[in-house]
């Protein structure tokens, strides 16, 4: 999954404008405690500029709005080709 993001510039994408970044989730984590500040856990949907949802990803973000563990988005679904790509959910056990 994220080499196909990599791949398609989803991230580069939102950074230049071409596409829009909307906040779908966001919460307060404690998933990342050693981290001195407080992190938020959001998850964004990417999309084109007609509105169609073309990335689902999850990151974690400081106050100062840097991305926190990889740095990176984390990719949960995409859509490319007309093909849609998603992780599924771990079973609970």
């Amino acid at each position: 999954m994220c080499k196909r993001f990599n791949e398609g510039g989803y991230w580069e994408k939102v950074r230049d404008g071409t596409w829009t970044s909307h906040v779908l989730a966001s919460h307060r984590s404690t998933l990342l405690s050693h981290e001195a500040v407080e992190i938020t856990s959001v998850m964004l949907s990417y999309r084109d500029r007609d509105g169609n949802e073309m990335a689902r990803v999850h990151q974690f973000v400081r106050p100062d709005g840097s991305l926190a563990a990889s740095g990176k988005p984390d990719p949960k679904r995409l859509i490319q080709d007309g093909v849609m790509y998603r992780l599924e959910k771990k079973a609970k056990s």
